[in-house]
């Protein structure tokens, strides 16, 4: 994977302009360490940071495809490319028939061929993850383009004549003229970590290209077009209830998009965590020729108490139970808790995601384990998505979360921890009485599922199954994407989602419930899918969440932490935690091993006061 930045200003740009280019990138560097460059015309400047996966030694960006006018060395299309696309063969063929002549072996001169073959309609041909732009000099148009799911980041800011992009805001917020401020939605938004908002983002004026979806910016202003919408699809008439005809074509259409995105000419391999969706990603890995005894990896923790019924001594056993009969060439990284209570790691997760919103421990030990993965491959598959498309969360099944009328996850139900309860009671009362969260959810969630069509012939259970598909679909798993691409990334580890290839997600969002929990069990259809691939054991667990530390040494450290933070608190921090929160007389209450994710509140504490430090934002007052 890689980095994109720039911008266009059809004022012209300032004389500066390259060396604001280059900060602009070197903030990506980390997406990006194999390669760099710039290329400056009079309005725009399209810059590239580049991780070396296909085609090593060539394809290096920002990649030019000449005009065909007086100029023929002049550009006509200048391409930023950010991405894999795996059906790139078959489209270079294509491409070959038509006349082009390749001069890599890779695909991102495919995407800028296809662009100049057939325009925007091109990126309808694609099956991959990417977010690019493309600089057209002959109508001066900036195209920025991004997956079907969202898989890779796009930001921009828009104002007046000028339009500035990157794969991530700490790009944008290195230029001079886009404000590190948050205004008030913004601050509803990092009072909500657990939704995603599609097409905005906490910060100012920095916005999202939405999935699946082109922008173009001209004279005339900037435009947007969805070419790929999952409402669209959830909203068709149900498949009919055929178990074993679902499981056969989602079992096809998974092992045809494994088989198509392990290729790479880097080492590769596999999150592999015991539970079914990673599992059945390595499995049919394992099955190729070429990928046989694939390289998988775990994530374990030191545990002082020795429990062996904690979920990371659960996720250990079954993770090695599959390598053995998958055959991977298994590692278990084992993360100690001196080291994931790291101030220096935590800095560094906050500043990967640019925002403080996180999952506690959670996220230090993505971080640390992506470290720890990049340092035997530079790819790794992952079962990201399979819950949010076969309803495999609690929150599909509990009665108090599914017919709760929000965002099921962040019910008042024990189906995901009370996670969002247990934010909101740090926060400052004043805050929230001035934020006013509860008209502002209400209206996000009537306008999300007011785009919604039905079947009329639809059960009102099922009318609501598909209702919380959307929800998790455009809510909640762009939070897990972009969490997964920014901890990984901040290691120039590319993570690919074999779950989110839209022709599967386009296949398993409109099946039935009956299907989805076929046998009883969430996932069902999935677990009759790969049944032959895995043990037993593995097949039918039941679903387990990412580990979080049960280590008490952590929350011990964690507590040290907190007293050294309120000692000393960066401004802001006593506008938006409630006095007890900040109070260290009250930090044991903040920092303890239990529910979902340990020590929560006092995550959510140290994670602001890094946030504050580090980006030192203006907040709306």
């Amino acid at each position: 994977m890689c980095g994109i930045t720039g911008w266009v200003d059809f004022a012209g740009l300032a004389p500066d302009a390259r060396s604001v280019a280059e900060k602009m990138n070197d903030e990506h560097v980390h997406r990006g360490p194999d390669g760099y460059g710039i290329w400056i015309s009079a309005r725009a400047v399209i810059a590239h940071r580049r991780l070396s996966v296909i085609d090593i030694d060539h394809s290096a960006q920002p990649m030019l495809l000449p005009g065909d006018g007086p100029a023929p060395d002049a550009a006509r299309l200048v391409l930023s490319y950010n991405g894999e696309l795996y059906n790139y063969r078959e489209l270079r063929a294509e491409l070959a028939a038509r006349g082009h002549r390749f001069r890599t072996a890779g695909d991102t001169e495919v995407v800028l061929a296809a662009w100049a073959a057939w325009g925007p309609r091109a990126v309808e041909r694609f099956n991959g993850i990417f977010a690019f732009a493309v600089w057209d000099t002959t109508d001066e148009t900036l195209w920025l383009v991004r997956d079907h799911l969202g898989v890779k980041p796009l930001h921009y800011h828009h104002r007046g004549e000028r339009l500035v992009f990157g794969s991530e805001a700490k790009s944008l917020l290195a230029h001079p003229d886009v404000p590190v401020a948050i205004d008030e939605d913004g601050l509803r938004h990092l009072a909500l970590p657990l939704l995603k908002f599609p097409g905005t983002s906490p910060y100012a004026g920095i916005a999202e290209v939405l999935p699946g979806t082109l922008l173009a910016f001209s004279r005339n202003g900037v435009r947007a077009r969805r070419y790929w919408d999952a409402a669209d699809l959830i909203s068709r008439p149900p498949a009919p209830d055929d178990v074993a005809t679902a499981a056969g074509e989602l079992r096809a259409l998974l092992a045809d998009t494994v088989a198509r995105q392990t290729l790479a000419d880097v080492p590769l391999g596999t999150f592999l965590s015991g539970g079914l969706d990673s599992s059945a990603v390595t499995a049919l890995a394992g099955r190729l020729p070429q990928r046989a005894g694939v390289a998988s990896f775990s994530v374990d923790f030191t545990d002082a108490a020795g429990d062996p019924h904690s979920r990371s001594a659960q996720d250990r056993h079954h993770a090695r139970e599959a390598a053995a009969f998958i055959g991977s060439d298994h590692h278990s990284i084992v993360l100690d808790s001196a080291l994931l209570a790291d101030r220096a790691v935590r800095d560094a997760t906050v500043r990967a995601r640019d925002l403080p919103n996180g999952f506690g421990d959670l996220d230090m030990s993505l971080l640390l384990l992506s470290r720890a993965v990049r340092g035997h491959v530079t790819v790794a598959l992952s079962g990201e998505a399979a819950d949010e498309i076969l309803g495999g969360y609690a929150w599909f099944q509990d009665p108090s979360a599914v017919w709760a009328e929000t965002f099921p996850w962040i019910a008042d139900s024990p189906a995901h921890g009370h996670l969002h309860q247990r934010v909101l009671s740090t926060l400052h009362p004043g805050l929230l009485d001035r934020l006013d969260l509860g008209t502002y959810l209400r209206d996000a969630y009537a306008t999300t599922l007011g785009r919604l069509g039905h079947d009329p012939a639809l059960s009102k259970d099922e009318r609501r199954h598909r209702e919380i598909i959307h929800l998790a679909v455009t809510h909640f798993l762009p939070t897990l994407l972009d969490r997964k691409d920014r901890l990984s990334m901040a290691n120039s580890l590319e993570v690919r989602v074999p779950f989110c290839d839209h022709r599967l997600v386009g296949h398993v969002i409109t099946l039935s419930r009956a299907v989805h929990h076929a046998g009883g069990r969430e996932k069902g259809v999935l677990r009759e899918a790969v049944r032959d691939l895995l043990p037993a054991s593995v097949v039918d667990r039941r679903k387990s969440p990412y580990p979080t530390s049960p280590d008490p040494d952590y929350a011990r450290r964690l507590r040290d932490q907190l007293t050294t933070v309120l000692a000393d608190p960066p401004p802001g921090l006593h506008d938006l935690f409630a006095p007890h929160v900040l109070d260290p007389a009250r930090i044991t209450g903040a920092a303890r091993s239990h529910g979902l994710v340990s020590n929560f509140e006092g995550e959510v504490v140290l994670n602001f006061a890094s946030w504050l430090r580090q980006y030192a934002p203006r907040l709306a007052p």
